[in-house]
């Protein structure tokens, strides 16, 4: 059995060439994404690159997913911050989604129209437990009715709202499915449903909308969401399959041309004494997207978050030529670096985007005081002791030091170390770009996709 498995990524679309007999990858390749005219155009670049390099391969079993065109993007709204609009945003998360923003209680007229300008593919619409309040769900249903724009909309809050909630949606000409709450108690989250039901809506809205549906025609998998095929690669590599163990708490951090990706599996709970721990518990599998911090597409959202003064002493590039390598990649992102000069911009903008991004996925410490004396509280997961740190990306892989890049991950005397990020990691790399394909794999073949995964990502 062959399988070649696809990747249409913001920038690149990859190819994977699998030999399931062989039990290995026999090549991969990529080549720029065309999704403003036809994705079958960069697919069939790709493939000419790789039948260049392994010779022709004829495979029996298309497998695909995607991150086109900014992927599946979408607004969460919650009741209470830190606990429902979380919730829901985790859930979309999880499920491959690119959260742009995140609203508690009702929203104002404001909001309404940064929804409509955003224009989300779905809009995931939570507020309270079950049997709790149901007038902010309601109300926020309403107004989402009001914005002149085609999403869907997915309700997984209050189940007493259920019945009012399919009357307001019935006459708005908007898709809505409704779905289990994904915080049913206080505290307690149930993502999985709502995770599912985004991935459904994916694969019957958005494949049309990405100019996907000749392809979905000759894959053998619905295609989904390319980081929910890396988070299931992921869990893969951490976990295992049946017998055959993973490798077991690890971090993997995707660097890509429109976002940033970070992956935790690991269960998070405090490692150190006198720790309170501060909101919902955390999954096992986590992932954050932060879409902000991109190296073409969201390179210039990335730039605002930094000193350019500092930055340009730490690289030891004049200013002016970062800003202006900084423009020229945003206008045209298949810019690549012809020199050393420009590598170590990109290099430091990578190593700042993964910094970023990791404290912004990972927990963080906070000291607080009781009469029994100075104690700690934890606010998300703890990472401090994850033992390895994966980098995903192009960014990250063709950099002549790549490990210089995922140190951003790493907390140093130099950080701020409230945050609960990795301390003493060990640095691997997904040198081929495979995660994503494994994922696609294991739906196939789980024993295939760990044993490749287990050779080929290896300690830097």
């Amino acid at each position: 059995m062959k399988y070649l498995t696809v990747d249409f990524g913001s920038t690149y679309t990859k190819v994977t060439a699998i030999d399931a007999v062989a039990g290995k990858v026999v090549g991969t390749a990529s080549a720029f994404t065309t999704i403003d005219t036809d994705v079958m155009e960069g697919l069939h670049n790709a493939l000419r690159k790789l039948e260049t390099d392994i010779g022709e391969f004829k495979y029996d079993k298309l497998l695909c997913c995607s991150s086109a065109a900014g992927g599946l993007k979408m607004v969460a709204l919650g009741l209470v911050p830190e606990l429902t609009a979380k919730a829901a945003k985790m859930a979309a998360s999880s499920a491959g989604a690119k959260v742009v923003k995140a609203y508690a209680f009702e929203i104002s007229q404001a909001e309404q129209q940064e929804i409509y300008d955003i224009n989300p593919d779905l809009v995931l619409l939570c507020g309270g437990t079950d049997g709790g309040n149901k007038e902010v769900i309601l109300a926020n249903a309403r107004r989402l009715c009001d914005v002149k724009r085609n999403f869907a909309i997915i309700a997984a809050g209050n189940k007493s709202a259920s019945y009012e909630l399919a009357e307001i949606f019935k006459d708005s000409g908007k898709v809505c499915v409704i779905t289990e709450n994904v915080m049913p108690q206080f505290n307690k989250i149930n993502i999985q449903p709502a995770k599912q039901k985004i991935k459904e809506l994916f694969i019957s809205r958005i494949i049309d909308a990405k100019g996907l549906s000749k392809v979905q025609k000759m894959c053998e998998n619905q295609i989904v969401p390319t980081p929910l095929a890396v988070l299931t690669g992921c869990e893969l590599l951490s976990k295992g399959h049946g017998i055959d163990e993973g490798i077991g708490d690890l971090m993997a951090v995707d660097l890509g041309g429109a976002t940033t990706d970070v992956y935790s599996m690991a269960d998070g709970a405090p490692t150190i004494e006198n720790v309170l721990i501060k909101g919902l518990p955390e999954p096992y599998s986590k992932r954050s997207v932060e879409g902000d911090l991109g190296m073409r597409y969201s390179l210039t959202s990335l730039a605002d978050e930094l000193n350019m003064e500092v930055f340009a002493q730490e690289t030891g590039v004049p200013q002016d030529k970062v800003e202006a390598w900084i423009k020229t990649c945003s206008a045209k992102p298949s810019t690549l670096p012809s020199n050393d000069e420009e590598a170590k911009i990109e290099q430091g903008l990578a190593r700042n985007a993964v910094r970023i991004a990791v404290e912004r996925h990972c927990g963080y410490f906070e000291e607080a005081y009781t009469p029994m004396g100075q104690i700690f509280t934890l606010t998300g997961k703890d990472l401090t002791q994850v033992p390895f740190v994966v980098g995903i990306g192009g960014s990250i892989i063709n950099s002549s030091n790549p490990e210089n890049i995922l140190r951003g991950a790493e907390c140093t005397n130099a950080t701020n170390t409230m945050y609960a990020k990795p301390k003493h990691p060990g640095y691997m790399l997904d040198k081929k770009y495979i995660f994503a394909s494994m994922g696609l794999l294991s739906t196939m073949e789980p024993k295939l996709a760990l044993k490749i995964l287990k050779e080929e990502i290896k300690l830097i």
